[in-house]
Order: structure tokens, then C-alpha cells, then sequence
């Protein structure tokens, strides 16, 4: 009887494996894929920053983990959101840019 107990729990142990396996390979995935966003964001940021132009700072960054980044927010004028393209399509690990920055002008 006791042979029996170990062979079900081995049984067991082996049908649960490959579940345990995607759960760790999942994750791992997960987290490669939120660092590798992150860093393309990070990077966009500071070349925004770095044009020093008080209308990029309006502009939010989101990028997806195939490298699709999202501008979103407001610009001063039209050659401010294009500035800010021109500077995304420069970062590498971008492989798309979707602009919905709206131009607004202070009356």
C-alpha cells in the first residue's frame, strides 16, 4: 500500500509540473517585458526633458512591450508635437509612435 501512496503523489507531482513551469515562465516574461518598456520610456523622457522646452513637459509616455510607444497630452504649437515625434522615432527600442497630443494654445 505504501508503494501505491508514493506512486499516486509521483503521478501527481509530474501532471502539476508543466503547470508550475508556465506560472515561472510567465512571470519571468512579465517582468523582462515591463523592464525593456520602462527603459524605452525612461529614455524618451529624458530626451524630452533635455529639449528643455516647457511644452514636452505636458507630454505623457506610454510604450507597450512590442515597443509601441503613445504620446499623449498637450503642446504649445504644432512644431512642439512634432519635435516631440522627431524625438521619439530617434530612441531605439521604439518600433512604432501613435500621436494624440493635442495642440492648446494659452488665451
Amino acid at each position: 500500500m505504501n508503494h501505491q501512496l508514493i506512486a499516486s503523489m509521483l503521478v501527481a507531482g509530474l501532471l502539476l509540473l508543466p503547470v508550475a513551469g508556465y506560472t515561472s515562465d510567465a512571470e519571468t516574461s512579465t517582468a523582462t517585458e515591463y523592464v525593456k518598456d520602462s527603459v524605452i520610456t525612461t529614455k524618451i523622457k529624458a530626451e524630452l526633458a533635455a529639449e528643455k522646452m516647457s511644452s514636452l513637459v505636458k507630454i505623457n509616455v506610454d510604450t507597450d512591450k512590442h515597443g509601441a510607444v503613445l504620446l499623449s497630452g498637450s503642446a504649445a504649437s504644432q512644431s512642439a508635437v512634432d519635435k516631440a515625434v522627431s524625438i521619439v522615432k530617434g530612441v531605439k527600442g521604439v518600433i512604432s509612435v501613435k500621436n494624440e497630443i493635442k495642440v492648446v494654445t494659452d488665451k
